[in-house]
């Protein structure tokens, strides 16, 4: 693959585009030099990404397949942060990296099917709809500048529409299914969002519920009061500015409230992240900053030192908070020190991985997809995690969904607790142990141990070799998953926003 270098944008007919077709030529469109990458680091891409999300949330595909299979309300910030690395996986330079993200991205849409609740189907895997989600990408990265007085020109928006059509066609879908043109692209984005768009129970739960009740990222765990506090004034915040932003046609058919000053609020909000820009380049890193909010203090990153004093002296700005405001208090994770969690905890925290109340495949499909996404895995070995837990849940379906409704609440998990820890069970724990042990030793060592957990190698062992074995590895996860014993390494793996 060439690398794109620093070259500014390209108008169609250069040597980036194929001369039959006028198409983007293959991997010419990615790397560094790319606008994406100009823009992937812009603190103001971050509100155009909370408003692509509510677009493609408006979508009634998309709206179904998130309420039925997203971690989205439970994990929010995990879900931000394996977007963030994707994306840079995918417009990254390396042609090979993007085509094996194309296809583990094809993998997990591949198994997101089913019926919404008017009984319409949804398959992620439909090109209308995967066009649509690089569409609000790519509007929603035009609107940003717009909104906060840079309008992009002609030559800077036509490349980047060409990236991102390289992007969709790097999935597999046929070119075309984005127009080819942007006058063509613009009247078919009117379109979808006047005659398609709908105000789906998914854009709901983001507007109104996920901003006000947003779990703390695991920088801010054990200081709930921080982040009560912080989350109280930004949360309202946010999701006006989304709403303001989204288009006009769209707010009025959905019945989306219209707050005054929102419009203003919004262009502030923009401009004032547009400023941003001029801070010095290494404190934008986008991979940076999502990196500081899932470090850990006892990772054995050097800048976990300077974490520790920063979350003490956001316990001590919690303890002032707690004196003059009178902010509801989050609740934290619960000790991980050891302590058995109590039933219902640990069923919100590990199991219900879609927040729904229930525990159903969707959820057990989360654990392995995030699971397979942390190791990088290719087939079979994703394949093999996939039917472990697809056993586990049969497993777990006979045993504790009492009522036959296809699926166990809360009080049937409670009633039937020791029945987690069966034979499935301990296949899923194996089949793990064997796709986190990459070199076949039949121990994990300590990269191995960071690729799953990123943190720190917590095993004590005697001998020459610090490793963690099959044995312990298998019975420390069976006393995590069985609700038994809270682990300080499987707790941010599964249970961390």
């Amino acid at each position: 693959m060439t690398d794109t270098g620093n070259s500014g944008p390209q108008s169609p007919g250069s040597d980036r585009y194929d001369d039959q077709d006028n198409t983007p030529a293959p991997g010419s469109l990615f790397g560094p030099g790319s606008q994406f990458h100009r823009f992937f680091n812009d603190p103001r891409w971050a509100l155009a990404m909370v408003r692509a999300t509510v677009l493609e949330a408006a979508h009634p595909q998309i709206g179904a397949a998130l309420i039925d299979n997203s971690t989205f309300v439970a994990h929010p910030w995990r879900r931000l942060r394996n977007t963030l690395v994707s994306l840079q996986r995918m417009f990254g330079a390396d042609e090979d990296v993007r085509q094996r993200e194309a296809a583990r991205l094809n993998r997990l849409h591949g198994r997101l099917s089913g019926t919404d609740v008017r009984n319409r189907p949804y398959d992620a895997m439909d090109p209308e709809v995967r066009a649509w989600v690089v569409a609000t990408l790519f509007e929603s990265s035009v609107t940003m500048c717009r909104l906060s007085g840079q309008p992009l020109d002609q030559a800077t928006m036509e490349q980047l529409y060409a990236e991102f059509k390289a992007f969709l066609a790097a999935f597999g879908d046929r070119a075309g299914q984005l127009p080819a043109t942007l006058p063509e692209f613009w009247q078919y984005y009117d379109r979808v969002v006047e005659e398609e768009l709908e105000n789906t129970d998914a854009l709901r739960i983001i507007l109104y519920k996920l901003f006000d009740h947003m779990p703390a990222p695991p920088l801010l765990d054990g200081l709930p009061t921080v982040w009560a506090a912080g989350r109280a004034l930004a949360g309202p915040v946010i999701g006006t500015i989304t709403v303001a932003s989204l288009p006009e046609p769209f707010r009025r058919r959905a019945g989306l409230p219209e707050v005054p000053g929102a419009q203003a609020l919004m262009q502030s909000a923009y401009l004032a992240a547009g400023l941003a820009r001029f801070l010095p380049e290494n404190w934008l890193r986008t991979e940076q900053l999502t990196n500081l909010l899932y470090l850990s203090p006892d990772s054995d990153d050097p800048e976990a030192a300077s974490l520790t004093a920063l979350r003490g002296r956001m316990r001590r700005a919690g303890a002032l908070f707690r004196l003059v405001t009178p902010f509801p208090v989050q609740h934290g994770p619960v000790d991980v020190t050891g302590a058995r969690s109590k039933a219902g905890e640990f069923f919100a925290e590990v199991l219900d991985q879609t927040g729904d109340g229930y525990l159903d495949w969707p959820d057990l499909a989360a654990m392995a997809r995030e699971l397979s996404t942390r190791l990088d895995l290719d087939e079979p070995e994703e394949t093999r995690l996939y039917d472990a837990y697809a056993a586990w849940w049969k497993e777990l379906q006979a045993a504790l969904d009492t009522d036959g409704d296809g699926r166990v609440s809360g009080e049937e998990y409670a009633a039937a607790v020791p029945s987690l820890a069966g034979p499935a069970l301990i296949r899923v724990a194996e089949v793990l142990f064997q796709v986190t042990d990459a070199d076949g030793n039949g121990s994990i060592d300590a990269a191995e141990y960071r690729a799953l957990f990123r943190t720190g190698f917590h095993r004590t062992v005697t001998g020459t070799a610090a490793t963690y074995s099959r044995s312990a590895f298998v019975k420390d996860f069976l006393s995590f998953m069985s609700g038994r014993q809270r682990s300080t390494a499987f707790d941010p793996l599964l249970a961390g926003a």
